[in-house]
């Protein structure tokens, strides 16, 4: 029993919580990226390439076998170099896509921070008190007979 109270206590942790939040954010996040590489960008680029997709460019090593039936016997060896860029082109984009988020993220946050200090600004001096200002006196006396 006592297992189950410690499990119920670590998952009612806020921390617990965020995190959870902050998987189907990423979730979310990583599925609209992906589709802007795939449905937009590798398009354009496939256009910039005359109609080859990037991930269908390949060396072969030792092509298909095919029998008389054209059912194919052997596999294609091919060094799929297209699946690679894709792939750096993906990386490079999403990382581009979390960097300008976390920038506005940042930018929001500072803003926020700077409005409070604002707000939280000292209020201007009152004028010294009688005492203050006897003590200013003395002071000043002493410094002339030094």
């Amino acid at each position: 029993m006592k297992f189950f109270k410690e499990f119920k206590e670590f998952i009612n942790k806020g921390n617990v919580v965020d995190m959870a939040v902050g998987v189907v954010i990423a979730t979310a996040f990583g599925n609209i990226t992906k589709s802007l590489v795939a449905d937009i960008i590798m398009p354009l680029v496939g256009m910039l390439t005359g109609g080859v997709s990037v991930s269908d460019l390949k060396y072969v090593l030792t092509p298909a076998q095919f029998d008389a039936a054209g059912v194919e016997t052997v596999a294609e060896n091919a060094i799929r170099y297209g699946l690679f860029i894709q792939f750096i082109i993906d990386f490079l984009i999403i990382a581009l896509a979390v960097f300008v988020f976390v920038k506005v993220l940042n930018s929001a946050k500072n803003l926020r921070n700077k409005e409070e200090v604002v707000e939280e600004a000292p209020a201007p001096e009152s004028e010294p008190t009688k005492e203050e200002v006897l003590l200013a006196e003395i002071r000043d006396l002493l410094k002339e007979k030094k």
